[in-house]
């Protein structure tokens, strides 16, 4: 049987992230990734705060587009403009790809077409049980440590049990529109987020994001929706991006892709005998727009850190990693998930909230500041919009 110091599932942005950071401290790490290629396509709006790049020692040419300003639209498809950043955009192929070949390059084994089955305790040891693919034979490496960031589909449900797991899973589909000539001009500087209700009831985030060389038009709703339904949903809702941003324009290719992706709360544990779980897997999304990518990378960096923190003890680092994501990300998140469900009971709420976004720069400005950026002016001013806000969608 094999034997390795680290085991990482998945070679997203978790993954690649805690396997080049792992590898290149001297780790000997081995990364299972399902996929035949790292980056196989994916739902994925793919934005990227700002600085990312830089954060994660990421080569500037995966941005696509600088993206200063957001667009949030409300349930009456009102428009609201809100400037930060400037966020970037790219793919995931990209990203991932570049990511993953970055990790190898360190010394990361990146093992290819690995299907990922169950973790076991045995005498002391973790036990990880992978398929081949195609042919399905399979195999196992005893491992001292494992990451396990293998998206929304992880079956963790064992070593992680969360009854609240399926409720905030969300059924997703995007179209990649290639056009014959650029839209308007105005795309490619605008991140865009609607919220309104599907023809079932139930609410719908959709998001359009600009690429190098097409737009990506998508959506996404908790819960399943017939293929029939979705697909209706998002052709109704490309054509109203249709005919503000490119009417006139051929459409020279549509690829279609959908996926489950996460807008529910963090898991209540991100570590148990040696068995870390980061990224998408942990419910590292913030619910509101979907973003996850950041949180995904920085909980890579903090399962390698762990792990060479406490080399003699997959317990201790398991402790240490839980912590540090905990502290980080737990309450944040939770109350963005909270937030969302706030406004999906009365979705006039959405309008109240980005009225005054888009009115008082300095209120967006600290809310996208994560809880340990802010300072306590920082704090009794959210405090203040919180307690404004509340007010107002009591109201209305």
């Amino acid at each position: 049987m094999e034997s390795v110091e680290l085991v990482v599932v998945g070679c997203g942005p978790a993954g690649a992230t805690a396997a080049r950071e792992a590898a290149r401290a001297g780790i000997e790490t081995i990364v299972l990734e399902k996929d035949p290629v790292v980056g196989a396509q994916r739902v994925c709006a793919a934005g990227l705060r700002p600085g990312f790049c830089e954060t994660f020692d990421l080569p500037r040419s995966l941005v696509h587009c600088d993206t200063p300003r957001l667009a949030l639209f409300d349930h009456q498809g009102t428009e609201h403009e809100v400037f930060f950043g400037p966020g970037h955009t790219t793919t995931r192929e990209e990203l991932d790809g570049t990511m993953g070949a970055l990790a190898a390059a360190e010394g990361a084994q990146v093992r290819t077409g690995a299907l990922y089955r169950d973790v076991q305790i045995e005498a002391g040891r973790l036990l990880v049980d992978y398929a081949e693919r195609p042919g399905g034979a399979r195999r196992r490496i005893a491992a001292r440590n494992v990451f396990v960031a293998a998206g929304a589909t992880a079956r963790l449900e064992r070593v992680f049990p969360f009854d609240h797991w399926t409720n905030g899973l969300m059924t997703t589909l995007q179209h990649r529109v290639y056009l014959d000539r650029p839209a308007a001009a105005i795309a490619y500087r605008t991140l865009e987020l609607h919220y309104y209700s599907a023809a079932d009831g139930r609410e719908i985030v959709a998001w359009m994001f600009p690429k190098r060389d097409h737009l990506a038009i998508g959506l996404g709703l908790l819960g399943k929706l017939p293929g029939q339904a979705l697909r209706a949903e998002l052709h109704a809702f490309v054509e109203r991006v249709r005919v503000r941003l490119f009417p006139g324009v051929a459409v020279r290719e549509v690829k279609e892709e959908g996926h489950l992706l996460y807008g529910g709360r963090p898991r209540p544990a991100f570590a148990r005998d040696g068995v870390l779980v980061g990224g998408t897997a942990a419910g590292l999304v913030d619910a509101t727009n979907g973003e996850g990518i950041f949180e995904a990378a920085m909980s890579g960096r903090y399962a390698a850190e762990a792990v060479l923190a406490e080399r003699s003890s997959p317990a201790r680092a398991a402790r240490r990693y839980a912590g540090w994501v905990g502290q980080r990300f737990s309450r944040r998140l939770a109350h963005r998930a909270k937030l969302m469900r706030f406004l999906e009971r009365r979705p006039a709420r959405y309008g109240v909230l980005f009225e005054q976004l888009a009115n008082a720069s300095r209120f967006a400005e600290v809310l996208q500041k994560e809880d340990h950026e802010r300072t306590v002016r920082d704090r009794l001013y959210l405090y203040g919009q919180a307690l404004r806000f509340a007010m107002r969608a009591t109201v209305g």
